[in-house]
């Protein structure tokens, strides 16, 4: 008997856990609204220097104005200076980081043959805002020599989500899920508006990395809750669905970046989101599975006759009865398997359990391959869509959208051909799309988007079911450690993405064929892994172990092999 058998009487997704599933989604959109809102808070728009006195002629190329307003949105780098003259007579050739001083000109002209007086940018510059109005860039003048504060605001933010994804997947194991979720929510209300308040770049990148780790911690606490709280029958599809809300969060965005052009106010606006879940959330209660594995039988006998009541059913289960591992010896399961019944709690639950024996390491190592190289994917074939021309919202709301179709077919592969049959392929589906995109021709460039649009359609779908594959391949006394472990090496990838796009400046195609040879390999290692679909929860360590293990028969066995076919045939039962 297990844990698993909740669902069968009391529903696999009925009217309590329907509840709890969607108020517990709703406020994954502002982990998807704040991983993305950087893209428009530090979005530089187009500047030149500024210089003494009042300018009252433009030139630009074929181009002229009376102000630099009505040059700048047209002004590019590489294409020449900008040319202004000022009410005292003097002439000025602007660039994006100096300025050159005319030495007597005869005539107001484009192009000048004479002497000129160069300068650096002395921390003065005018701002194009007919798309931007207000960033920190604009704010703090994060150009020319401080660009790389604005280019340092993103990877800070994806370590804060490393390291979040952690400390608050660990944490989450001690102290419960439910804990978590609450903290983690009002936090990011909090720091998401005091993140609009900063008054300066410093404190905005503290106030940003806290945001980040709050927002990692949940979103890979949510995983989990929504893992424990539904039946086999439907966990597929309520696990790939919080990505499907993390993308409407991207979208979320997208369209607030688009309606609202001062960074300070969207920043708020975005805060405000998913605001709505602080006044419920402190109701939810904690899972089954945790309650049991801790021995806090009485409350989840409590949850039990709740969860029965709200769904119109009599509760006919005693929480003592549902799994006969939950309690060995009269020691909770999270507090024993050493042997030592008073040892620490917290001895039990680190890193190292990940790697306890030599196919759980193996395990592990190729379950953090394909988090890596899931996120590594996504973000390389994100960036390059920007690329692809056309407006930036709009761009930004599509890849969003492109996501959404990739869930639906990942929940329908996943529950027909099983998670491993389905992540396989869509990994080496990804390699194969990039090889091609590297040897199609550069004039053919439908054909590239296609197959650009069709990694990442792939990629998406592995990097979503690996959440879920993560969640079934552990026993509850580490899951929340192990997805959170494999979502910190999912920021890894992410932090690595920037960098791995950079390389296109040495061979175009470098980025591809980077996430092409690991998408194929990584593709080719998850065909070790075992199947996990329509299997119940693992509990405990030797239980997890045993999966896509045949039970062994025959005779002669030691009493650790006899054990060890006793577990089976004690899971088997449970399953039939």
């Amino acid at each position: 008997m297990t844990v698993e058998r909740i669902f069968d009487e009391l529903g696999h997704f009925k009217r309590f856990q329907a509840c709890l599933y969607f108020a517990a989604v709703f406020q994954s959109i502002s982990c998807g609204i704040h991983y993305l809102a950087s893209v428009f808070l530090v979005e530089t728009p187009n500047f030149v220097c500024n210089i003494p006195g009042n300018i009252t002629d433009v030139l630009f190329g074929n181009l002229t104005g009376l102000t630099v307003d009505e040059v700048l949105p047209f002004f590019k780098t590489g294409s020449g200076p900008m040319v202004v003259r000022t009410t005292e007579g003097q002439q000025w050739e602007l660039s994006r980081c100096q300025r050159a001083l005319r030495l007597n000109p005869q005539d107001f002209t484009y192009l000048f043959s004479g002497n000129k007086t160069v300068e650096v940018c002395a921390g003065s510059f005018l701002y194009d805002h007919s798309e931007v109005q207000q960033s920190i860039v604009t704010d703090w003048d994060l150009v020319c020599e401080k660009e790389w504060l604005a280019k340092l605001c993103q990877p800070t933010f994806m370590f804060g989500v490393l390291i979040g994804a952690l400390v608050f997947g660990d944490i989450a194991d001690r102290v419960g899920r439910v804990r978590i979720l609450m903290f983690t929510s009002l936090c990011q209300f909090v720091v998401g508006v005091c993140v609009a308040l900063s008054g300066n770049y410093y404190v905005f990148m503290v106030l940003r990395f806290l945001l980040a780790m709050v927002s990692s911690g949940y979103l890979v606490v949510v995983f989990v809750y929504v893992t424990e709280f539904t039946g086999i029958r439907v966990r597929t599809w309520t696990s790939m669905h919080v990505h499907a809300a993390f993308a409407v969060g991207v979208m979320v965005v997208a369209l607030m970046g688009y309606l609202v052009r001062v960074w300070w106010i969207y920043q708020i606006i975005l805060s405000l989101c998913t605001s709505p879940f602080l006044l419920f959330c402190w109701k939810f209660p904690e899972t089954p599975f945790y309650l049991i594995a801790k021995g806090r039988f009485q409350d989840a006998q409590a949850l039990l006759d709740t969860i029965a009541r709200v769904n119109g059913l009599e509760c006919r289960l005693r929480a003592e009865d549902l799994l006969e591992t939950a309690e060995q010896n009269g020691v909770p399961l999270l507090e024993q398997e050493t042997g030592q019944q008073n040892e620490n709690v917290e001895k039990k639950q680190s890193i190292l359990d990940l790697f306890r024996t030599w196919r759980m390491a193996w395990r592990t190592l190729t379950v953090w391959s394909i988090w890596f190289i899931g996120s590594l994917g996504y973000y390389v074939f994100s960036l390059g869509s920007v690329n692809l021309g056309g407006n930036q919202y709009v761009n930004l709301f599509l890849a969003g959208a492109v996501e959404l179709p990739s869930y639906l077919v990942g929940c329908y592969a996943m529950d027909r051909i099983g998670r491993k049959k389905t992540c396989a392929p869509a990994l080496l589906l990804a390699g194969v799309a990039c090889m091609l995109i590297i040897v199609v021709p550069g004039d053919i460039e439908p054909l590239a988007i296609v197959l650009s649009m069709t990694g990442k359609f792939a990629i998406a779908i592995a990097f979503g079911l690996i959440y879920l594959y993560s969640c079934e391949l552990y026993p509850t006394v580490i899951r929340s450690l192990a997805v959170g472990s494999g979502s910190m090496m999912c920021r890894v990838g992410s932090v690595v993405a920037p960098f791995c796009v950079y390389l296109a400046d040495v061979w175009t195609y470098l980025p591809q064929l980077i996430v092409g040879i690991l998408a194929f390999i990584i593709g080719v290692l998850t065909l070790l892994l075992p199947e996990t679909l329509g299997q119940p929860l693992t509990t405990t360590m030797e239980e997890a172990e045993a999966l896509g293990r045949a039970p062994v028969k025959k005779s002669g066995l030691s009493a650790k092999g006899a054990e060890g076919d006793a577990l089976e045939m004690k899971r088997a039962a449970s399953e039939a």
